[in-house]
């Protein structure tokens, strides 16, 4: 089986495949203070809760936006797996043309999201990842990563207009009957909410004209997607496992170079 880990800012979303099939899927908070023993200990708990031995896997692709993570994963993958991790990094071979000034600059989870949603979806195509961050990137039909947009995530969003309005409380992330609020609470929720939509419609939309092709296929992935994706008018699929498949896509190709090498 093959072991995928994206680690992101605040979550680390962790699938085994088997072949192309989906075997298991977690999501682990990502804690910079863990510990090789600690991950590998939590690991091992989440496949024997499955009734799956950690010697089942055979290979292990990571992509990751936390440089400072990357030590204590790869020294647990060798403790507890036996096995060297690959990182997804610009260098990679990944039929992915990358389009950008500097390639080392984009994070890898934008890289292994390009390779999936073109190769499952075809392009052109826009991808929007719903995280801690919200990154937009475009896939021409060609298969070259043309580019694309951040902006703050949705949950950043929330929390910075708390910590920076004295009298605003925290408030739960969901959809008010209105956008014409009658509440402190809704009012912000539907500020955060619609809004949120309206920029991502906007964004889609600017983007398609500079494509040039108004039947751009969208897909959404990523933590908030399913909160935002029903009142969008632009998204056209969820894939919650986007970046998963794509380094599962990714880990395929670079085994078969590896075997004709």
């Amino acid at each position: 089986m093959l072991l995928t880990m994206d680690i992101g800012n605040t979550n680390i979303k962790i699938a085994l495949f088997r072949g192309q099939d989906l075997a298991q899927y977690w999501r682990i908070s990502t804690d910079s203070g863990r510990t090789s023993d600690e991950y590998g200990i939590l690991l091992a708990s989440l496949f024997g809760h499955c009734g799956l031995t950690l010697g089942e896997v055979d290979g292990i692709m990571i992509s990751s936006v936390v440089p400072t993570v990357n030590f204590t994963i790869e020294h647990m993958c060798d403790m507890y797996f036996g096995l060297e991790p690959h990182f997804l990094t610009p260098d990679t071979s990944t039929g992915i043309r990358i389009c950008y000034e500097n390639p080392r600059e984009l994070g890898s989870d934008r890289i292994a999201n390009a390779v999936a949603a073109y190769t499952l979806y075809g392009g052109p195509c826009i991808f929007i990842d719903f995280g801690t961050a919200t990154s937009y990137g475009v896939v021409t039909a060609r298969g070259e990563f043309a580019g694309g947009a951040i902006a703050p995530g949705i949950k950043l969003a929330a929390e910075a207009l708390v910590n920076g309005a004295a009298r605003l409380p925290r408030v739960e992330l969901q959809k008010p009957d209105a956008t014409i609020a009658r509440t402190t609470v809704s009012n912000m929720q539907s500020g955060l909410i619609y809004g949120y939509v309206g920029s991502v419609d906007y964004l889609v939309t600017r983007m398609k004209q500079e494509i040039g092709d108004p039947a751009t296929r969208v897909i959404a992935t990523g933590g908030m997607a399913r909160l935002v994706t029903p009142e969008s008018a632009m998204i056209d699929q969820i894939d919650g496992l986007l970046t998963l498949k794509g380094l599962r896509i990714v880990y395929e190709r670079s085994a078969g170079e590896r075997k004709s090498e």
